[in-house]
């Protein structure tokens, strides 16, 4: 290999990752530590180009398993975001049970990423009703089983993948030591005694464990590798003693540095630009490492060509990397404004309650959702951008925490006015005046509502004591209600058969003797007593049985209309209710005082028309408007009479 190709460097291309890693991840277009995982292999290389053109020994040398089948089928993709929890554990486990750990990095991301998004939804959910139930942000925990075992089984990955990587360092460095072995044999050959031919053979098992010598750490590469080659190149110029041999070498060389040309100029036309450049990565692998040299009248040439394709390449993929540098350009405004709405936020939410804050911290998780799924920005700004996206979340969980940590101390307040409730009523609980009682209790509990959340650890414990202190006083209330309530029930059914009694009852004519009959009948009915709430019709069933019977007497209306409001009152007097006759005097009072006012204003409207005779048809029309307007003030009066004289009775 000539000085030009062996000193040939290409330049390395940072490319930004996501800004959670905050880091940049360095591709090497020509680094020689590449592994066959990571781009495309030799055997899928040479089988783009003939097969005739290689020798049969050559080919053992160049082409090697990849693990594939012959086909070259890829495996089945499956779609993990359709499994269960359950499901995703299998499959992590099977993964790791049947594929190397360093193949493995990119499929158990992806598990862990949806079991994760699964197991948060399922957090949210029980956050929410925790929530509800009155508990603290603070103390919220939530674990599943299956979380567990997730975790468990990714751990155990993390380990095997950390050991995979100390055993890999440990194999580099016997590598180098055997590479190193390897050059020192190597320069042995320069010295020896035996004919050209076995000193070929000798020169070929070499290359042969060079090249199965394995990898070597990155920083000892360069080297390592130029010490060999010009070893090698040493061993050419002394094989000018029997040019056959190395004129045989130089053609096959040759011909294989030929086909990788053509397989470069080939992926010149490659749409997919990243397939590519990792090709072409293993091609300058296999250019620089595992082919010797050729002849020097065609190593200039030969070199250009194959840097000219590279260069096609490397232009294709600098355009591509520039038109997502401008995408990337875009995504700078969407994050700043995702960053400016969450110190929105934060300020917002400052000084304002539990609820408040509850919907601030959802809306604070979506914009952050949205922030890492937007696209890469600049490189340039990556660190910017995200330094200042860290500093908003970290400003905003500041201020959060200072609110809980708040709101414990009103909470430990809140715990002590709830527990002076409990003992009001456990003081009262075993009271017997209900009538007192029952609005104090009812108090009590309205206060409870009105006080806010207790300490996570007390509120159980003291909710339970407030219901059953709340539950033992109105079993009480309820059990003497339904003493009360039996015999209720018992004077319903005594009305029911009363009421029917009345059908068949008839009156003599006498409105006098008929008056003592209905009255007697009334009183009666008052003293079968009070009946249940529910059944409170049965009073208008027997009012218009009354009515039917008062239409059959004699009588003026105002007697009749007086005698239904006695009876009226009457019931109010059953039913011990002092809260109806107020009522009903204040309405009564209230319309003998309209009734006065509306006399005044028709008198008023006479003086109008003092010329006028009394025989006018308009003056008779509100004269009788006023006669009919005093009767019904006389009505109402005796009305507001019996119910005061009922009142002052009560009292």
């Amino acid at each position: 290999m000539s000085e030009k190709e062996s000193n040939k460097e290409i330049e390395t291309i940072e490319t930004p990752v996501s800004e959670s890693s905050n880091q940049t991840e360095i591709v090497e277009k020509t680094s020689p530590e590449l592994t066959k995982s990571e781009g495309i292999t030799e055997k899928e290389i040479l089988e783009t180009v003939p097969k005739n053109t290689i020798p049969v020994e050559e080919k053992e040398v160049l082409i090697k398993d990849n693990g594939k089948s012959e086909n070259n089928e890829e495996p089945t993709v499956i779609d993990y975001s359709k499994l269960s929890e359950l499901e995703l554990i299998s499959e992590l486990k099977t993964v790791l049970g049947s594929k190397p750990v360093n193949e493995i990095k990119e499929v158990v991301e992806i598990i862990k990423n949806e079991f994760n998004s699964k197991f948060q939804d399922e957090l949210e959910k029980n956050k929410e009703s925790f929530l509800a139930e009155g508990g603290n942000i603070i103390d919220f925990y939530f674990t599943t089983p299956e979380k567990k075992e997730f975790d468990t089984s990714y751990y155990h990955y993390k380990d095997k993948r950390s050991n995979y990587y100390k055993n890999l360092q440990k194999d580099q460095k016997a590598n180098l030591i055997k590479r190193e072995e390897i050059i020192e044999e190597l320069k042995s050959l320069f010295n020896a005694k035996e004919n050209t031919s076995t000193i070929y053979k000798r020169f070929r098992d070499i290359q042969e464990r060079w090249f199965d010598a394995g990898s070597i750490p990155r920083d000892k590469y360069n080297t390592v590798w130029n010490n060999y080659h010009h070893h090698v190149e040493n061993f050419y110029d002394i094989l000018h003693l029997d040019r056959e041999f190395r004129d045989r070498n130089f053609k096959q060389n040759l011909e294989h540095k030929l086909r990788l040309i053509g397989r470069a100029e080939e992926l010149t036309k490659e749409e997919n630009n990243n397939k590519a450049f990792r090709e072409l990565q293993m091609l300058h692998k296999m250019w620089k490492e595992e082919i010797g040299p050729v002849a020097k009248e065609f190593s200039d040439e030969i070199w250009d060509k194959f840097s000219a394709a590279t260069k096609i390449i490397h232009d294709k993929r600098n355009q591509h990397l520039e038109e997502l540098e401008a995408e990337a350009e875009k995504n700078v405004e969407f994050k700043i404004e995702i960053i400016n709405n969450i110190n929105s936020l934060t300020d917002t939410a400052k000084n304002k309650g539990h609820q408040i804050w509850q919907n601030t911290i959802k809306k604070v998780q979506e914009l952050r959702d949205q922030f890492f799924e937007a696209g890469n920005v600049p490189r340039s700004k990556n660190k910017e951008i995200w330094n200042t996206f860290k500093e908003a979340t970290r400003n905003f969980n500041k201020e959060k925490n200072a609110f809980y940590k708040s709101q414990k101390k009103e909470q430990f307040d809140n715990l002590a006015k709830k527990r002076e409730l409990i003992k009001i009523a456990q003081d009262n609980k075993d009271g017997d005046d209900f009538e007192t009682l029952t609005p104090l209790m009812k108090k009590i509990q309205t206060d409870w509502k009105k006080i806010g959340h207790v300490p996570r650890k007390d509120s159980d414990k003291i909710w339970k004591e407030f219901k059953a202190v709340c539950n033992h006083y109105f079993d009480r209330l309820h059990s003497q209600k339904n003493e009360a309530n039996k015999e209720e029930i018992a004077n319903f059914e005594a009305k029911k058969v009363f009421l029917d009694s009345l059908k068949s009852l008839s009156l003599e004519g006498d409105y006098k003797k008929d008056i003592v009959t209905i009255t007697a009948k009334i009183k009666e009915w008052k003293g079968l007593g009070r009946v249940p709430y529910n059944k409170k019709n049965i009073e208008q069933d027997f009012n218009k049985k009354l009515d039917d019977l008062f239409e059959k007497l004699d009588l003026d209306k105002k007697q009749i209309e007086l005698i239904k409001f006695e009876n009226k009152l009457n019931s109010f007097v059953s039913e011990e209710d002092d809260r109806k006759l107020k009522n009903e005097e204040f309405f009564i009072s209230k319309k003998v005082g309209e009734i006065k006012n509306e006399i005044r204003q028709l008198e008023n409207n006479l003086l109008f028309f003092k010329h006028v005779k009394d025989d006018n048809p308009l003056v008779k029309d509100v004269n009788k408007n006023i006669s009919k307007q005093k009767e019904q003030l006389d009505t109402w009066v005796e009305k507001l009479k019996k119910v005061r004289v009922l009142r002052k009775e009560q009292s």
